[in-house]
């Protein structure tokens, strides 16, 4: 007799086994992320925007070729990343690109473990190693500070007229005669920032401008964006048809002499949109459309607010930033600061509880003098007499 033989399982590997997303730019790997994925990248600095991005992704280790801080300067991206758990792998080296999409890969002890049995050894970075090397990062803020004044003369060079006289924005349906805006762009804390300036939106109806994919975040929080900004240099998708849609301007921002692809893009789903041609963010082109407006005060959702943020991003962008910061100047707001400024408009309910209030006050002002005495007496013999006459009628109602 044949006796049945069972294999036996193979003993599991220590580390982490996940499906490998290989992509060189992080926000174009961001579409095709799943929970419990590992990120392979080759981006130095990680920046904030974009670690959040991750982290909303739902991945379980990020694997940089390049380092994670070169030392330039603190970028808070792996930190972001380190505190929701993240497992963090880099300086692999050009080695990463070898890395199959779609692959299962192992990460342990600092070693990832490849399906065809290869190993790329890199460096796995703890939340010490993430501390100490910020805090050395932050000695190189001030040849980064000199870099942007330079770049920032030579961007007021080329987008003088833009930035300092609005010359060459596209003419909007949108009117902004009397009205504030708010301009909200995409970033980790523009859902904490809406929450606090929706109670404002609301009631004072001010422009809004929304930057790319922050467009669709606010039509999920109930709010219709009156301008959309479309970053047509972006490797990311349009926002949504019905987001589009539902603005009354859309604006896509191309770099200069490039082709309009997104522009063509944007008008399949059935809107005319409006081609802003410059170097600046456009973040930036927004603000500017504000500040064309004449709008006052000009509220930022999202922005970046402190100088840490403010380098930690693109590199490109920076020198527009600051030109336009400064070109706006004390009308631009920070989100964070409307509930300190803004405490709402007086709502009926209000003034009923006032009415109320006062009436009770009357009442109890009538009650103690003699003619308040004699009308409580009249009225109550009135309220008896109607009680007993109800008390009489109610056998004859129930028959």
């Amino acid at each position: 007799m044949k006796l049945s033989t069972r294999r036996r399982p193979a003993p599991a590997l220590p580390g982490l086994t996940a499906t490998a997303r290989v992509e060189r730019r992080p926000r174009t790997l961001l579409s095709r992320l799943r929970p419990g994925d590992v990120a392979v990248v080759d981006h130095s600095d990680l920046d904030r925007a974009t670690a959040q991005s991750l982290v909303d992704a739902g991945v379980v280790a990020v694997v940089n070729a390049a380092p994670m801080l070169s030392g330039r300067y603190p970028a808070q991206g792996p930190g972001l990343l380190a505190s929701h758990g993240v497992l963090l792998l880099d300086r692999v080296g050009a080695a990463a690109g070898g890395v199959e999409d779609g692959s299962s890969v192992r990460l342990h002890d600092g070693v990832l473990h490849l399906d065809d049995g290869r190993a790329l050894e890199g460096r796995l970075l703890e939340a010490a190693d993430l501390e100490e090397e910020t805090t050395r990062a932050r000695l190189g803020l001030a040849s980064q500070l000199e870099t942007l004044t330079h770049n920032a003369a030579e961007l007021l060079r080329r987008e003088e007229e833009l930035l300092l006289h609005g010359r060459g924005l596209p003419t909007l349906a949108t009117s902004f005669e009397g009205r504030a805006a708010v301009v909200a762009v995409e970033g980790p804390e523009l859902a904490a920032e809406l929450a606090l300036v929706t109670p404002y939106v609301r009631e004072q109806h001010p422009v809004v401008i929304a930057v790319h994919h922050a467009a669709d975040r606010l039509v999920a929080a109930g709010l219709r964006p009156d301008v959309v900004v479309v970053d047509g240099r972006s490797d990311l998708e349009p926002p949504r048809a019905a987001t589009l849609n539902a603005a009354a301007d859309v604006v896509v921002v191309v770099a200069p002499g490039a082709g309009h692809g997104l522009t063509a893009a944007v008008e399949r789903t059935g809107v005319r949109a409006a081609t802003l041609s410059t170097t600046a963010t456009a973040e930036d082109a927004a603000l500017l459309l504000a500040k064309a407006g004449e709008s006052t005060p000009v509220i930022g959702v999202g922005l970046h607010a402190d100088l840490e943020d403010f380098l930690d991003r693109d590199r490109g962008g920076v020198a527009s930033t600051y030109l336009t910061r400064l070109a706006l100047g004390p009308r631009l707001v920070d989100a964070t600061a409307v509930p300190l400024l803004y405490t709402g408009r007086v709502r009926p309910r209000h003034l009923y509880v006032v009415m109320l209030a006062g009436l009770v006050a009357l009442l109890c002002a009538l009650a103690v003098t003699p003619v308040g005495q004699e009308w409580a007496t009249l009225w109550g013999e009135r309220l008896s007499g109607w009680v007993d006459a109800l008390t009489d009628r109610l056998p004859e109602l129930s028959r």
